[in-house]
């Protein structure tokens, strides 16, 4: 059995650059900072931080290049491809990318105004993304719900779900 997937949340480390390709197909590219946290032997808080190289086709890089912004929380899922490129220098390189299939927004940085989920986009079912969330513009002056499980203090009672 082969499997080649990836589940990455993190933040975005710049905004969001979309491109067409020749024959028209519309690709973003995504830069994804992850952190990971632990303890050492000698009881020290660590933490590591990892970049990654995110891409997306179709409706859904145009959804990722209007909404996400530098600083914002997003989740993807997809799988690695490595392909091979010429450089300027003319030496070829090798990079690792992940070609997203799914993504969900996240929190805003929080210098930006408004917070919180404007829904989620999948390549293979963009339907799938509220439209009304999706589309802040049409929402002005509405405060679209959110829980930040970290500032919760208990347990979170299906009342509390906006939804």
């Amino acid at each position: 059995m082969n499997v080649n997937k990836v589940v990455l949340v993190g933040r975005l480390t710049r905004d969001p650059e979309l491109r067409t390709t020749q024959s028209g197909q519309n690709v973003t590219s995504i830069s994804l900072a992850t952190n990971n946290f632990w303890t050492d032997k000698s009881g020290q808080k660590q933490e590591k931080t990892e970049f990654h190289n995110v891409v997306l086709w179709g409706k859904t890089a145009e959804i990722a290049a209007q909404y996400l912004v530098k600083g914002q929380e997003a989740f993807f899922e997809g799988r690695l491809q490595t392909r091979a490129y010429t450089g300027k220098d003319g030496i070829e390189r090798r990079v690792t990318e992940i070609i997203a299939d799914t993504m969900q927004f996240g929190s805003k940085p929080s210098g930006n105004s408004g917070s919180g989920n404007y829904g989620s986009a999948n390549r293979n079912n963009v339907g799938s993304a509220n439209p009304s969330a999706a589309n802040p513009a049409s929402n002005e002056g509405e405060k679209i719900p959110t829980i930040n499980i970290d500032d919760e203090q208990g347990e979170i009672q299906l009342n509390d779900i906006p939804f």
